[in-house]
């Protein structure tokens, strides 16, 4: 089958000097790279080097404010690829992931994700991201990662800026209503840092409310509000 679209990888970042330069190396590793037409990290003032790093490993890099809705949009708005991938930078897509997508699209799916697991044993962790296979827009999160084709993109006005938490999961809430959202059959690996510094209980409780606060109708700077009141910065 030839797949002639290319992809946008679309990486927002803001200290990630320890986790940047592993991704990239994996992605190239893991991917054709005729499928890849860059590779967009967009910096949001990082501190630690980020950005530096990213340029040595091939990176095409652009700053922007901080804020990952913003600097998703900044990177979309850049991007030269017919698919942008949108990935956090620790989070991996399975090998061939390129291919992967690119049939998708080839099939006329014109938004989807991977399923996901944890890098971690932890079978709490385990439990919930079993729930990731079930396409409902309920069972979706950034970690997953995003492909979704460049014009669809553009006119679903892409993520709301508003958002400074939840922008993936609203903006991801949309596309089930105007496209053929798919989950794909292979998993992303994604690191559990953050449950392991916060307490894997009490963070899925946190993203529990928020969750449950979005569907009651609770806007962006209210998620925002309990989200550094309950979890952190």
């Amino acid at each position: 089958m030839k797949l002639s679209n290319t992809i946008s990888i679309i990486i927002p970042t803001l200290n990630e000097a320890a986790h940047i330069g592993n991704l990239l190396e994996y992605l190239k590793a893991n991917s054709n790279p005729k499928n890849i037409k860059e590779i967009i990290v967009v910096d949001g003032d990082s501190k630690d080097g980020t950005p530096s790093l990213a340029k040595t490993l091939g990176a095409r890099i652009i700053t922007s404010e901080m804020g990952r809705a913003k600097q998703m949009n900044k990177g979309a708005e850049l991007a030269t690829g017919h698919v942008l991938y949108f990935l956090h930078a620790d989070t991996y897509p399975p090998k061939d992931f390129d291919v992967y997508i690119l049939k998708a699209v080839h099939h006329n799916i014109s938004s989807g994700c991977f399923r996901m697991k944890f890098d971690t044993s932890n079978k709490f962790l385990r439990f919930f991201a079993w729930f990731s296979r079930i396409n409902h827009k309920l069972c979706r999160g950034g970690d997953q990662s995003l492909f979704i084709i460049k014009d669809l993109f553009h006119k679903s006005g892409g993520f709301n800026e508003n958002y400074i938490i939840y922008e993936d999961t609203e903006f991801i809430g949309r596309l089930y209503k105007i496209s053929n959202f798919a989950v794909l059959p292979k998993s992303v690996i994604t690191s559990a840092r953050k449950y392991e510094k916060y307490g894997s209980y009490k963070l899925q409780y946190h993203f529990g409310i928020i969750h449950l606060k979005n569907l009651l109708g609770f806007g962006p700077n209210q998620l925002y509000k309990y989200y550094k009141k309950n979890i952190a910065p």
